[in-house]
């Protein structure tokens, strides 16, 4: 059974359960999922193309990633407008239960001394938001085209108004959080 059947059969009824919900919409569901890969660092130390880069993301997310550009000029950090500086992907639907079960099931267990997520890393608005230091445990990406090992953070947007509840449904949804 995949995430999106399961979250469908049972983790709806028995978060509506335990949080003790009336209405069916006041039930935590998952929005999407935001990837983001920052490459400025890559395009200054390493050279200009990051199509290798685009590429793998393109294969880790199954869409193609939409560049960002700096606003405006830092010269400390040798940073000019225009300048790309980070690729992002949503993902919503059936790409995103595709994606988070790919990521719970085969990915996560692949990296290497892997003790669980941070219960902790809920931002302000209560999603929860994750960096993964090799984007080349994907099983994906070809390990020959790897130049540098890039990081990748993962942002899961959740339609509730609290912490705790957020937390139950990731759990019930297989994320491997620490103890």
């Amino acid at each position: 059974m995949n995430l999106k059947e399961k979250y469908k059969k049972e983790v709806s009824q028995k978060l509506k359960k335990k949080l003790k919900l009336t209405n069916v919409m006041e039930i935590p569901k998952i929005e999407k999922v935001v990837l983001n890969m920052w490459i400025w660092t890559y395009i200054r130390s390493w050279n200009k193309d990051f199509s290798s880069l685009k590429s793998h993301l393109t294969l880790i997310s199954w869409q193609t990633p939409i560049i960002q550009t700096a606003k405006k000029a830092i010269s400390n950090f040798k940073l000019r407008v225009g300048m790309p500086v980070w690729m992002t992907v949503t993902l919503r639907w059936d790409k995103m239960y595709n994606f988070l079960d790919k990521l719970v099931n085969i990915v996560l267990p692949r990296v290497r001394d892997f003790r669980g997520l941070n219960k902790k890393s809920f931002d302000k608005e209560w999603n929860y938001n994750f960096w993964i230091k090799e984007h080349s445990i994907f099983p994906e990406v070809p390990h020959d085209d790897v130049i540098q090992n890039h990081g990748l953070q993962i942002t899961v947007k959740i339609n509730n108004s609290s912490v705790e509840s957020n937390r139950e449904l990731l759990t019930m949804m297989w994320f491997p959080f620490s103890k």
